[in-house]
């Protein structure tokens, strides 16, 4: 597909701000024809240094929480000024996924890129943790990195020249997010399919000047995507 929302940010800013596989182009593919209404209250769990978070409140007019538990708040804050936003549109958060303190109901939305395969895993997450926070008939777009078939069994050696299957056990396929999304009582799939976005989500990736995106260079130039993706989840609160 074509990024051309995601063109309009490729700045020095924001590529020293990236912090995996390009997470403009991921979350452009992931919002494609959403339903959710401009002006909506949407929460980016795991906004890391915000940049998905600007992208939501400048490219869909959204009321952005930023939240995420790794980032400096505000550094974030600073950032988003930085880019032209008020706190009207976007406001940082510094809390756990598990423990978030915002009030029942509050948000319309939830979105998350390339962030929750570290916590959703666990299949009461979305009942018990998450959405409690959002309304009835709202939604959820997910993006996780993942496997084209789960090989935890027996890995391809690509995979094990930049990752340890400790860090790989976090890699799924649609499958496994099926089963675990499943067991919800209070959501309902819209969609879950495999990203097309994938190898140059990578390729944009390794190229950075960054330490972390060294590190991944010698499996992905080996060929790593034959094996990895990037999956989208839409869910429903009912």
């Amino acid at each position: 597909m074509k990024y051309e929302k995601t063109l309009k940010y490729n700045t020095d800013l924001i590529n020293q701000k990236i912090m995996g596989p390009n997470p403009l182009k991921l979350e452009e593919e992931l919002m494609k024809d959403n339903k959710i209404k401009a002006g909506s209250i949407v929460m980016d769990l795991g906004s890391g240094q915000g940049i998905t978070s600007v992208f939501l409140a400048k490219e869909y007019g959204f009321k952005v929480y930023a939240t995420d538990l790794w980032s400096d708040a505000e550094e974030n804050r600073k950032f988003f000024t930085e880019m032209g936003l008020t706190e009207d549109q976007i406001i940082p958060v510094k809390a756990y996924a598990t423990d978030l303190k915002y009030e029942k109901e509050f948000f319309d939305a939830v979105v998350s890129t390339d962030s929750y395969n570290y916590f959703g895993r666990d299949e009461k997450y979305l009942d018990e943790k998450l959405l409690p926070f959002v309304k009835k008939g709202g939604y959820i777009y997910i993006v996780v990195p993942g496997m084209k078939k789960d090989c935890h069994n027996n890995i391809p050696k690509e995979l094990l020249l930049s990752w340890t299957p400790e860090q790989l056990d976090y890699l799924h396929d649609i499958e496994y997010w099926k089963n675990i999304i499943l067991k919800s009582r209070n959501s309902e799939i819209v969609s879950i399919y495999e990203m097309e976005s994938n190898e140059e989500c990578w390729e944009d990736w390794i190229n950075c000047d960054n330490e972390y995106s060294k590190s991944d260079r010698k499996s992905i130039e080996a060929g790593a995507c034959k094996y990895i993706n990037f999956i989208a989840i839409v869910l429903k609160k009912i």
